[in-house]
């Protein structure tokens, strides 16, 4: 029978190819996500950090710089120096005074503290008198004892129900520089946390402001974090207080964080913009693995393709490379590959292997009288005969111009013997050239047996000898060859 012979495993060709254009597209993909996590790093710290600080501080400035700038016009404004130095007699004069700065300027409150008779005074009046024993009253103490001309400090307010605000607290002085109290206007941290959360919620970004010693003072949250227990920043917070203004990196949580850091001198806070790294990539994350699955998507497709394709050209290809094209049988080539594999099976399981060697007789003739295509049909035809005659086991090869080989693996000499009788009977009895009936091809046949101590190709000449002696006798018979002795 006929059969055809791998000449390459295509498994292991379709897997290295699934392997190259899945490492080609991972590469690929993971580059382009390595690129673009640069880019968005690049672009945090060199553009979205500094602008996001640049915004929040023109909107900081309009909300705390400019209520500054009112308390140091409050703090030398003529009238309320002269009021002070006339004995602070007309109380509504000042109350009046306060309670239109706190109108004119949408202030929360409005205050002036006088050193001389430590009235607190608002827009309606005197609201108590401060004390160096009262807790909170300690604020106007250090106001007093301080040499910056203003502060910044968040406390609550007596005069509006404790409403936490954020006072700006200026130092007053008299025509001779001799301190005389303390005013200005206060804002409610509310007003602030909403600028804060408006602005973290816009640019997925922490806010906050610290003082000098670190401790936040304002942010948008509902409580405030404790920097100095922060795992990565802790150990950077003294330096980074210190520089005032720069960019720094830490790790919280397993993550990594971005932080702008600048320092306000009209405020003496400083802005902390955070920006979690992970946060910001989680987009191009996003991307990575869809373009992962794509990948791996396409990889499939194209390797099923190919697995396909490759399947129907390697039958082709290994057809054609391993068979006679007029026949269908294996060819020589084919052959030496097979009876490779055989040997190397018997050898570890010993068992017989006979050849058959058969020639047509008299084709030289068929060629001569009826020419080649006629020859070339005849050839065809017992091919079919031979593939139908043997066994599964059995394969036969195109061995020369007229000459067919057949092996009989797990077959001694006297069965194959029969074998040959049966393939004789079966050319001799068929009309094999259809277009032609007169013609009648008959077949000699020479056997052997495969000896342990020889080769096959000494085996098939014993089978090529015997077959000269069925050829010598007479032809359309079969010879067998003596075994080695």
């Amino acid at each position: 029978m006929s059969r055809s012979i791998r000449i390459f495993d295509r498994r292991s060709l379709i897997l290295l190819l699934g392997l190259l254009l899945s490492g080609g597209f991972f590469a690929t993909t993971l580059f382009g996500y390595f690129v673009s996590k640069e880019a968005i790093r690049s672009a945090i710290i060199g553009q979205d950090l500094p602008l996001t600080s640049s915004n929040i501080y023109s909107e900081i400035q309009k909300d705390l710089v400019r209520p500054v700038l009112i308390s140091s016009t409050m703090a030398h404004d003529t009238f309320l120096r002269d009021w002070i130095l006339r004995g602070e007699n007309e109380v509504s004069e000042m109350s009046r005074y306060l309670a239109e700065i706190k109108q004119r300027h949408g202030a929360f409150s409005s205050f002036f503290v006088s050193d001389h008779s430590s009235n607190y005074y608002t827009g309606e009046g005197v609201l108590k008198q401060v004390r160096e024993d009262e807790p909170r009253d300690a604020w106007y103490f250090r106001v007093r004892d301080m040499r910056d001309e203003y502060e910044i400090n968040v406390d609550p307010d007596l005069a509006n129900r404790d409403a936490l605000t954020i006072f700006i607290n200026y130092r007053v002085f008299d025509f001779d520089q001799r301190y005389i109290g303390a005013t200005g206007i206060g804002l409610t941290v509310d007003s602030v946390r909403r600028l804060i959360r408006d602005y973290q919620a816009r640019f997925q970004r922490t806010i906050y402001f610290t003082d000098a010693t670190g401790k936040v003072v304002v942010h948008g949250g509902e409580t405030a974090p404790d920097l100095r227990q922060r795992p990565g920043l802790a150990q950077q917070l003294d330096r980074i207080l210190h520089e005032r203004t720069g960019f720094y990196q830490f790790e919280d949580a397993g993550d990594n964080h971005i932080l702008n850091v600048n320092y306000l001198p009209e405020l003496k806070w400083y802005l902390f913009v955070e920006q979690n790294e992970d946060v910001a990539l989680a987009g191009i994350r996003q991307t990575l693995y869809v373009n992962l699955i794509i990948s791996l998507v396409v990889t499939l497709i194209v390797t099923f393709l190919a697995y396909l394709t490759l399947g129907s050209y390697q039958s082709r290809i290994e057809k054609m490379a391993s068979t006679d094209k007029l026949t269908g049988l294996l060819n020589r080539h084919a052959f030496g590959i097979l009876i490779d594999k055989l040997l190397a099976n018997n050898r570890r399981a010993p068992r017989p292997i006979s050849f058959l060697l058969a020639d047509i007789d008299h084709f030289k003739d068929i060629n001569d009288r009826h020419g080649h295509r006629i020859g070339d049909e005849v050839l065809s035809n017992i091919a079919q005969r031979l593939s139908a005659t043997l066994r599964e086991a059995d394969f036969a090869v195109r061995w020369g111009g007229e000459e067919f080989l057949m092996v009989l693996p797990g077959c001694p000499l006297n069965e194959a013997l029969v074998v040959a009788e049966k393939l004789r009977h079966a050319i001799a009895s068929a009309q094999l050239a259809p277009g032609e009936p007169t013609i009648r091809i008959t077949l000699s046949l020479g056997a052997s047996e495969l000896d342990d101590n020889e080769t096959a190709d000494h085996a098939i000449s014993r089978a090529d000898d015997a077959l000269y002696a069925a050829k010598r006798a007479g032809r359309n018979q079969v010879s067998a060859a003596p075994p080695l002795g």
